[in-house]
């Protein structure tokens, strides 16, 4: 049994490092990933006057309370589009005046979904380019506190729960979202165990999400976390050990329910799936995922609710898609469109350029795997889960794949190529 780790998740990096910046007091954090997006957010928080020490290996230390400043300069979010949203939620809630600004990927994704209901809580910003994208210009409000805010989103977002969430907390004042699915809910967790009353509910196959100001003092309690693996990179290295027949185990990842479903598609395809929790982490489940490979894996389908809980993984899933003898299905993800690039596109060229037949539809795929070898070269246009899936699928015997862009999986897993090197002993060229 091969056994790696994988940097810590950058979902759950962002969220510690914007509240713990609200906090009262010293927090520690630890297991913080080296990746470019996780830089983008200290870098930003730094601009607004954050205090905020690097001790190095993945460590610091956040002080509060914050002297929030209007930085000097533009913040530059990179290619995070979790920097760009949790962070105009953020400022709207303290009112702190910024312009928003990211690299020519970021700035092609939209920011709508977050604006549109911040601006219907009182918040003020304005595009100064082109509507719905970076750069964002947000303004200091004249007077007043944030209006409390009924919130049924088009789109289930942690993205856009996250940071509403913010804007209310750092705000005091009330927020009620009701998501028609239930998307990831790290924001939630944190902000609970940081001591705000941040209530959560099912309804139906849905959420509602509360935050009631009045009662609470305002005072979230400072961080001591260490930062769980990332599944969504430990996606990319079990899709990789199944296509190659062997097992592996990961060793200390988050396991929040939100973001197992992959695992749960993992079994439905035929492999053995073990998890082994052994904690928590800031209200985070963690422990170490292990795969075993059948005989012969299945052709399966994601659809509907289960989305939103493994959208990231779907690219992995994709290339696992191509190796499974038969038809699998992937619809209800146009979400995909929106991301570092139209993920959708991607896969299905890429697919189809190396003689995978794969059919794209609006919101979905439909790939028809077989086990004959594939050998050939891809283009990523910079997105680091499309390298690390074409990456996973190169690992499959009798496969060869060139990848266009190694270097773009910097973003979220510096160190990709060498821990893909532990789990097979080739196929993929740089």
């Amino acid at each position: 049994m091969i056994e790696v780790s994988v940097p810590g998740d950058k979902s759950i990096g962002h969220r510690c490092l914007l509240l713990a910046a609200l906090a009262r007091g010293e927090s520690r954090l630890s297991g913080l990933p080296p990746s470019l997006d996780v830089a983008s957010t200290i870098s930003c928080l730094r601009s607004l006057g954050v205090s905020l020490e690097d001790e190095g290996a993945g460590e610091v230390k956040v002080t509060g309370p914050t002297a929030w400043r209007t930085p000097a300069e533009p913040l530059d979010c990179g290619n995070s589009g979790t920097t760009a949203r949790l962070l105009t939620g953020l400022l709207a809630g303290l009112g702190v005046e910024a312009e928003l600004r990211g690299d020519a990927s970021l700035s092609a994704r939209p920011m709508d979904r977050v604006v549109y209901p911040l601006q219907a809580m009182g918040a003020r910003m304005a595009y100064v380019e082109q509507p719905d994208h970076l750069p964002l210009r947000i303004e200091r409000r004249a007077s007043g506190a944030l209006r409390a805010l009924r919130y049924r989103p088009r789109v289930s977002s942690a993205q856009v729960r996250g940071a509403l969430l913010l804007a209310a907390v750092s705000g005091r004042t009330d927020l009620v979202i009701e998501d028609r699915h239930r998307p990831r809910d790290h924001s939630e967790r944190i902000l609970r165990y940081m001591g705000a009353p941040v209530l959560t509910e099912s309804v139906g196959v849905g959420e509602r999400v509360s935050f009631r100001s009045s009662g609470w003092d305002g005072a979230l309690s400072p961080l001591a976390a260490r930062v769980p693996g990332d599944i969504s990179s430990a996606a990319f290295l079990l899709v990789a050990s199944l296509l190659r027949g062997s097992s592996l185990t990961v060793r200390s990842v988050g396991l929040n329910p939100s973001r197992i479903a992959f695992l749960r598609v993992l079994e439905g395809a035929g492999a053995r799936v073990d998890v082994a929790e052994s904690g928590e982490e800031a209200g985070e489940p963690v422990g170490d995922v292990s795969v075993y490979p059948p005989s012969g894996l299945s052709p399966f389908s994601v659809e509907g609710d289960t989305v939103p809980g493994l959208i990231d993984e779907i690219p992995a899933l994709a290339v696992l898609a191509s190796r499974v003898d038969g038809v699998s299905h992937i619809r209800g993800a146009a979400e995909l469109r929106v991301k570092e690039s139209d993920r959708l596109a991607l896969i299905a060229s890429n697919l189809s350029a190396l003689d995978v037949r794969c059919d794209e539809s609006d919101d979905g795929l439909r790939i028809e795997g077989s086990t004959e070898p594939i050998v050939g070269s891809v283009r990523t246009e910079g997105d680091h889960r499309i390298a690390m899936a074409f990456a996973a699928l190169g690992a499959a015997p009798g496969c060869s794949i060139v990848v266009d862009d190694p270097d773009c999986v910097d973003v979220s897993f510096p160190g990709f190529w060498e821990t893909l090197g532990r789990v097979t002993s080739g196929g993929v060229e740089r």
